[in-house]
């Protein structure tokens, strides 16, 4: 059930509040450098404030925050899973075990597509792009001076691969939250994100290939280091991957997403007892704080990468989500959301027109806000009554909100990713930003889809 619009208000006055909103963000968030979620705290507070000028009690205003909560519940259950997964994963050797299989594939003669196509598959594992590009993507940037490579380019090939993972990961927190808010299952979101996330790979992929030199003189001594010492954390076996097989097996049999996850789980806790013991003890430290490998081994890089998972690790991303869905809430029963989407309801007349817009609204956020977490919650709470109207299904919505939410932050100097990567990968923004084709393919691929009405999904009445 939607938020109930308490009051009414004029799309001039709507448009000067949300205008004050994004300034209080923008400006605590970026000039000041604060969390987002005091800063969402912030804008409730004056929301808040505005509702009681306007004569609206607080339980009924707490109530229509609630109301919006429960719209991204599942979200914040889902959450809770994850980090048991990656945990598990971590621990039973199959992110390792593909880690390590994952280096086999760079080819020197072709090392932009190899940067491309091995922090692909690694963000997959990892679920995170931030992680990916701290570990493996500082790892690349090294290996382009010794092998005379464009630093840019390959920055730029990192950061494609890394935002493919996030984007397509059931371990990435961008992937659930785009789903649950606009309430569709988080493998079917992942599957309709294939119609325009292959097509962008694809394309990003054979211009890495183009681009590529012939370095084959060089040598591989950094990868070698970090297969070393990826066997050294005694988690690489080849049957450590029977819990990818189960994860992928019940996604494509369209197996709901929380039992594919727990399946996935009792599967990696199998296959840990096969090459260690922990005790039970030991167990629910990791699946709480997360799996870290014993202090006595030497892994350098690899001991961060592998350093994931737990529940723990995920309160970062569910209080954010309660805050920003509360905010969603306020917005809706104080009537500034209606009364900014009756200004353009007329023009909005089609699916072309309705993902042209979601897109752009998440594209603003990214770029006003520069957080990824509120172009994806903001915009899906805001335009999901628009899809509901025109019979559209959420899964569209849910998968505009990563081509044009997800894979754009990066591409923000001033954002939460912008800012992270560059100072992790030594390469300003705007010098990496002409070559991450996958990023800015994608938001040109969900509007031209959107508007020839290629693999949109009507619902019926």
């Amino acid at each position: 059930m939607p938020p109930q619009i308490l009051t009414q208000v004029s799309p001039k006055l709507a448009f000067m509040l949300s205008t004050l909103i994004i300034l209080i963000m923008g400006v605590t968030m970026i000039g000041f450098g604060w969390v987002p979620h005091l800063s969402l705290i912030l804008a409730i507070c004056f929301l808040l404030a505005v509702g009681l000028f306007k004569g609206l009690s607080f339980d009924d205003m707490q109530m229509q925050m609630a109301t919006g909560i429960m719209r991204g519940i599942g979200a914040i259950y889902l959450f809770f899973f994850i980090g048991l997964m990656v945990a598990a994963l971590m621990m039973s050797g199959a992110i390792p075990t593909l880690m390590y299989f994952g280096f086999e594939l760079i080819l020197p003669e072709f090392y932009y597509i190899s940067a491309f196509v091995l922090t692909s598959i690694i963000g997959i594992a990892l679920g995170s792009s931030l992680t990916t590009v701290a570990t493996l993507g500082v790892a690349f940037i090294g290996m382009s001076h010794a092998f005379d490579a464009n630093v840019a380019i390959a920055a730029g090939a990192v950061v494609s691969g890394a935002f493919f993972g996030d984007k397509m990961s059931p371990l990435s927190d961008t992937c659930t939250i785009a789903a649950s808010v606009v309430g569709i299952d988080l493998f079917e979101h992942i599957r309709n994100m294939v119609y325009t996330t292959v097509p962008a790979w694809l394309i990003t992929a054979l211009l890495f290939w183009f681009m590529s030199g012939d370095t084959s003189a060089s040598d591989l001594s950094q990868v070698t280091a970090l297969q070393a010492q990826l066997i050294e954390s005694g988690l690489v076996h080849g049957y450590a991957v029977l819990p990818f097989v189960v994860l992928i097996a019940l996604a494509l049999m369209r197996v709901n997403a929380i039992y594919t996850i727990i399946c996935t789980i009792i599967a990696a806790l199998i296959v840990t007892y096969i090459h260690s013991s922990p005790t039970i003890g030991e167990l629910g430290d990791y699946f709480f704080g997360g799996y870290h490998p014993a202090e006595n081994l030497e892994l350098g890089e690899v001991g961060g990468m592998l350093s994931r998972g737990g529940v723990n690790s995920m309160f970062f991303t569910q209080t954010i989500v309660i805050l920003a869905l509360s905010l969603g809430g306020l917005l809706t029963a104080l009537g500034i959301l209606p009364a900014l989407l009756s200004g353009i309801k007329d023009s909005l007349t089609s699916s072309g027109r309705a993902i042209a817009a979601a897109a752009m609204s998440a594209l603003s956020i990214n770029i006003l806000i520069g957080e990824q977490y509120l172009s994806l919650l903001l915009s899906g709470t805001a335009f999901r009554p628009v899809f509901e109207r025109l019979n559209l299904h959420p899964k569209n919505l849910s998968r505009t909100l990563e081509d044009a939410g997800t894979v754009i932050n990066p591409l923000v100097p001033w954002s939460v990713c912008g800012v992270f990567i560059s100072q992790a990968l030594g390469v300003p923004v705007l010098d990496y930003l002409p070559y991450a084709f996958f990023c800015y393919l994608s938001f040109f691929l969900t509007i031209l889809f959107g508007y020839t009405g290629i693999t949109i999904t009507k619902t019926t009445d």
